[in-house]
This record gives C-alpha cells, structure tokens and sequence, in this order.
C-alpha cells in the first residue's frame, strides 16, 4: 500500500473523517490545487496525488498498455483509494480527471458518494450522427496531436494561454506552460492522445453518486455545451455555469470554486 502511496507523491492532509480526493488534469500536478484543497481540511481529509508522469510521481511506473486508456488512470485512483481506506468520500476531478473520476466510481462504488466535475468532457471531439457538439473536430485533434507530437515546449506555450483564458492575468498562462512543460514529454504525448481521442459518454450512465458539474465560461476545451451535455445524461446532478472563464476555475477563480463545491457538499 505504501509504495501505491509513494508512486504517485500522495500527500494527506486536514482533520475530518471523509475523504475529498482532488485530481488534477492533464498537463498539471497535484500543485494546482493549492488555492481550493486547503479550504477544506477543517472538514475533510484531504487527498492529493500526481497521475503518473506528473509532478512528483514515479515515472517508471508508466505502462504504456495499462495507460493506453482513461480506465488505466481510474484504476490507479481506485488503487490510491483503497490504500487510503477510503469510503464514501468526495472525488474532485479537473479537466479530464472528471470523467477518471466517473470510471473509478463504476469500478468500486463504496468509494466515493460525491463527484466534483471541474470542466469535464466525455468526449473532446464533434459526432454530428448524434448532435454532439464537443468543440473539436476530428482534424484539429489530429492537428493538435501532431503538434505535440513535433514540438512539445511550442506546443505548451502556444496552447497555455488559450486553455488559460483570463488574458488580463498572463502569469496564470504562464504558470500553466510551466506545469506543461515539467511534465515528462513522452508520457504527456501518450496522455494527450489517451485524453482527446476517448469516448466516455456512455460511462456516464448508471453513476450512482450525486454529481456537481462546474462549467467554465469561454472554455475552449469544455464548452458549455459540454457540461450541459453531461448535466443531462446524469439525473442525479447540478450544473454551475459559473462567472469564471478559461479552463483552470481553480487557479483563475478559487473562491468561486471553493464557494460552489462548499454550497454543494
């Protein structure tokens, strides 16, 4: 349970009984929660943790196979979980950690009784057989892909400061660009294409934990489409559109996010 724990740089804090797990999207470590986590820990036992390649993360514990898919990173969190002896707790998820968040509550239900959807998106690519708008096509995301592909470091500070948003504030993109670029090349080049080539929308059905959806405005990869789209594929949710633009609420607006998930919990 231990080297779990130290694989990927779990770090546990605050005083409550329940758990409030945070996860972090692509590109970006546990670090990125430091304006939202500890405004919880008077209730809750905070957990944090890197996604392998990630911060402080073993990155000899990368499997290609295993991380070939979103339910590979769910199983690390189910992992991280039970060796933390969690039950019944909060799943906070960012960006793509939404939906890993979703797939590990299938995989062990006990685990969590809330999720906390930061941004999310089943599904990053348009399918117009099925009037899905996900704000992508299919040749963006390729063309996406193969600019990360050729050119990592241009890649991050080219997509920072639109993923960011909030062009008033620049050292939020830059702060972004500089967890790009902290993150293993190789293995962010594998999650990227893990990440915007999935299809979860049909892991939506059949969650049975209460579900808070935070949906961003001017969010270039989660548009508000998204997030009514997964508003509404979930009964048992509330969406938030809140007043925060860009794609990172809990670096550009940590009030307002810490003030809609207290209002939930």
């Amino acid at each position: 349970m231990q080297d779990v724990l130290d694989r990927h740089n779990v770090r546990v804090s605050g005083h409550g009984t329940r758990a409030m797990v945070f996860a972090h999207g692509f590109g970006c470590d546990q670090h990125m929660w430091r304006w939202v986590a500890p405004a919880f820990e008077q209730r809750f036992r905070v957990v944090l943790f890197d996604h392998i390649g990630a911060g402080g993360s073993d990155l000899a514990a990368f499997d290609p196979d295993r991380h070939g898919s979103l339910g590979g990173y769910a199983d690390d969190v189910v992992a991280i979980c039970r060796a933390l002896q969690v039950r019944d707790g909060v799943f906070v998820g960012h960006s793509v950690s939404a939906m890993i968040g979703v797939l590990a509550a299938h995989r062990a239900p006990e685990l969590f009784g809330d999720l906390v959807m930061v941004g999310p998106s089943p599904r990053y690519i348009d399918d117009a057989d099925n009037d899905y708008v996900g704000g992508f096509s299919v040749a963006q995301i390729e063309q996406l892909l193969d600019f990360l592909d050729d050119n990592y470091l241009g890649w991050s500070q080219s997509m920072a400061p639109l993923i960011m948003g909030n062009t008033d504030r620049p050292q939020l993109a830059q702060e972004l660009t500089n967890s790009f670029c902290r993150t293993d090349p190789q293995i962010a080049r594998h999650f990227a294409r893990t990440t915007f080539l999935s299809d979860n929308r049909d892991d939506l059905d059949g969650l049975t934990a209460r579900v808070l959806v935070l949906q961003c405005a001017q969010d270039v990869i989660a548009p508000e489409s998204v997030g009514r789209y997964v508003h509404a594929r979930l009964p048992n949710s509330q969406l938030v559109l809140m007043e925060a633009t860009g794609h990172c609420p809990n670096l550009s607006a940590p009030a307002e996010t810490v003030a809609a998930i207290d209002a939930f919990l």
